[in-house]
């Protein structure tokens, strides 16, 4: 671990007694900081709070708030909740798929793009919906997911 790493990790420890209950919380500030939780990190944590190196992990891969790898300069999201599902979400996410070329969970060689799927966004009345960093695109179909990706990457 490269030493600007550990003394950002060390600096993020003093605001903490050392105590296992503390797991979560270092585990938020820590990413909050780097962007994700690489294994390196996870094992600065486990060494701080003398816990198994396997218990930070663990609740590092439980909670979806959790990242092991960095995210892309743009976050795509695709509801797979029932009513998008109903509506076409499975084709969207296949486009998106398709156009970016990584699958749900990844993120692109460029760092460009990243896909996650999200159990429900609860606006059920736009499905299907993707979203794209903080923008909603509702009742989307899969010839618009192109232009939509393609515009958004425009913006950054």
């Amino acid at each position: 671990m490269p030493n600007i790493e550990k003394d950002t990790l060390e600096m993020i420890f003093t605001r903490f007694s050392g105590s296992s209950d503390q797991l979560i919380p270092i585990m938020e500030e820590a990413q909050n900081v780097f962007g994700y939780l690489s294994s390196e990190v996870m094992k600065e944590i486990a060494r701080f709070l003398k816990i198994p190196e396997s218990k930070v992990y663990g609740v590092a891969t439980f909670y979806a708030l959790f990242r092991l790898s960095p995210r892309g300069e743009n976050m795509v999201r695709v509801c797979r909740g029932t009513a998008c599902h109903v509506k076409g979400g499975p084709y969207i996410l296949q486009e998106v798929e398709k156009r970016l070329g990584i699958k749900a969970g990844e993120t692109g060689a460029d760092m460009k793009f990243s896909l996650e799927t999200i159990s429900c966004f609860g606006s059920c009345a736009l499905a299907p919906i993707m979203v794209i960093n903080d923008t909603v695109y509702g009742r989307m179909t899969p010839a618009k997911v192109e232009e939509t990706i393609s515009d958004s990457s425009k913006e950054t």
